[in-house]
């Protein structure tokens, strides 16, 4: 019989990626096994209780104390102070996620192809932290002053510490995620709204869209084991890539960024299975047009868009495509809190979530240097909209030509600034920016000043509104 270390070896991976894989794939029957739980007070206690043993068998038994750490800060500054549980639980629990980031050097484990538990602590995190300022937002009593997603996900009631370890540890979704919210994960557990089984349209079987999910997974892993081979990071530091001309260097990173995504949507689409086959990743019914049936939407499960991360129409879409729950959290937790209420976001407020996201992964030169390319895109992207946005609407050819434009230039920035995500050391990921003449960096910057400098006509809807007024 084929050992661990063997079984590894075939797969190409390290014993501790094999272990996190098994987990995450006995996953998806604990999950299916959740349905059969009689109600809601032994859901709770099985979710919690099936999530903590799957992170015991990947990780070890550390790894629940780290876990159980993150879970009583929230927790106890819900009960101990509520006025002011969320910035105390964003505080507190983000400074562990660091200490522990730290204290196991985890970018470097994951760089050499390593496993540790600090990528279920980062889904944990967010988790803990969204449902204590969840729950502080329950005080607020002006709803005029509440945001849309503030409303729906606020908290009048303190969950019980079984239905706070449920949602937390939920069948092992911690593992990979997505994120979800407390009062979505409550009244899933509980059989209420559109979980409902005496609703209008009540929940259809999962079956079918569990296995396409696992088909998905499973179609991905081929594709890397394929792609891994043949494009690998560590070439970029290697004489001969330096040999290389422009275009065939500039090429392979974009194949290195391009390979590298395939490990998460192995992950997300396997974690997608998971939350589909218990129910959870059900999210409502809806039609395309009048005329046709209502259909079943799982974006609930959904954490990536394939499509329009690798075909983008522009920089500003990809936080909606990619890692697509821990968007919507940076937006509800960060984005929005920091503009006041009328008012728009700008760039301030995109670089606090772009700094947080890259806290959130890790103290490293890459991911601060990515994070922070991201940001410089984005405010890129924004410019050639405007820039769009003069075009008259009758010339349809000239609009398809800019928006493939915006496609191009988002293709070449995140793939070549992303390379510092992949390497994480900063001369590393200097030698590779100045192989390509920092081309994912310099091209947004030269878009941004010359949105400042070139002043652009107002349009007629901007003259007439002014005129209006």
């Amino acid at each position: 019989m084929m050992t661990m270390d063997e079984f590894a070896q075939v797969l190409g991976i390290s014993v501790g990626v094999l272990r996190y894989l098994l987990c995450f794939l006995a996953s998806i029957p604990c999950s299916w096994l959740w349905r059969y739980m009689p109600n809601a007070t032994t859901r709770h206690l099985y979710a919690a209780v099936t999530g903590a043993l799957l992170s015991y068998f990947s990780f070890g038994a550390i790894s629940n104390v780290y876990f159980a750490m993150l879970m009583l800060v929230s927790y106890v500054s819900m009960l101990v102070s509520r006025r002011h549980c969320g910035s105390i639980t964003f505080v507190l629990a983000f400074a562990l996620l660091v200490t522990c980031h730290v204290m196991y050097m985890s970018g470097d484990i994951w760089k050499s192809g390593g496993m540790d538990s600090t990528g279920a602590m980062m889904v944990l995190t967010l988790k803990v932290t969204s449902a204590a300022i969840n729950y502080q937002d329950g005080l607020i009593k002006d709803e005029d002053s509440l945001r849309s997603a503030q409303k729906k996900y606020r908290l009048q009631d303190l969950p019980s510490p079984i239905a706070f370890a449920g949602y937390c540890l939920s069948c092992g979704t911690h593992l990979a995620g997505p994120v979800f919210e407390i009062k979505d994960y409550m009244d899933w557990t509980e059989d209420k709204g559109i979980w409902s089984p005496t609703a209008a349209m009540p929940p259809p079987s999962p079956y079918k869209f569990a296995i396409f999910a696992v088909f998905k997974g499973f179609l991905y892993m081929a594709i890397y084991r394929y792609l891994m081979i043949h494009f690998v990071i560590h070439k970029l530091s290697e004489p001969e890539y330096l040999e290389w001309g422009f275009w065939h260097r500039a090429g392979y990173q974009y194949l290195c960024a391009f390979t590298a995504r395939w490990k998460y949507y192995i992950v997300w689409s396997l974690s997608e299975a998971s939350m589909i086959i218990s129910g959870f990743g059900f999210s409502g019914w809806t039609k395309a047009s009048p005329s046709q049936e209502q259909q079943p939407k799982w974006t609930r499960a959904q954490n990536v868009d394939i499509l329009r991360v690798e075909l983008p129409k522009s920089a500003v879409d990809i936080p909606q495509y990619w890692n697509i729950h821990v968007g919507i959290w940076l937006r509800h937790y960060v984005y929005e809190r920091l503009t006041k209420k009328g008012e728009k976001p700008g760039f301030m407020q995109l670089l606090a979530a772009q700094v947080t996201s890259a806290v959130w992964h890790g103290l490293y030169a890459g991911y601060m240097l990515f994070f922070g390319n991201t940001v410089f895109m984005i405010a890129g992207a924004r410019v050639l909209y405007r820039w769009q946005k003069l075009i008259p609407e009758n010339a349809a050819l000239a609009q398809h030509l800019f928006t493939l434009v915006n496609g191009i230039y988002t293709i070449v920035v995140i793939n070549l600034s992303c390379i510092a995500f992949l390497v994480l050391d900063y001369a590393d990921t200097m030698a590779a920016y100045r192989s390509v003449y920092y081309i994912g960096t310099s091209i947004p910057i030269l878009i941004i000043i010359l949105g400042s400098v070139i002043k652009l006509p107002r349009t007629e809807r901007k003259l007439r509104v002014k005129k209006e007024e």
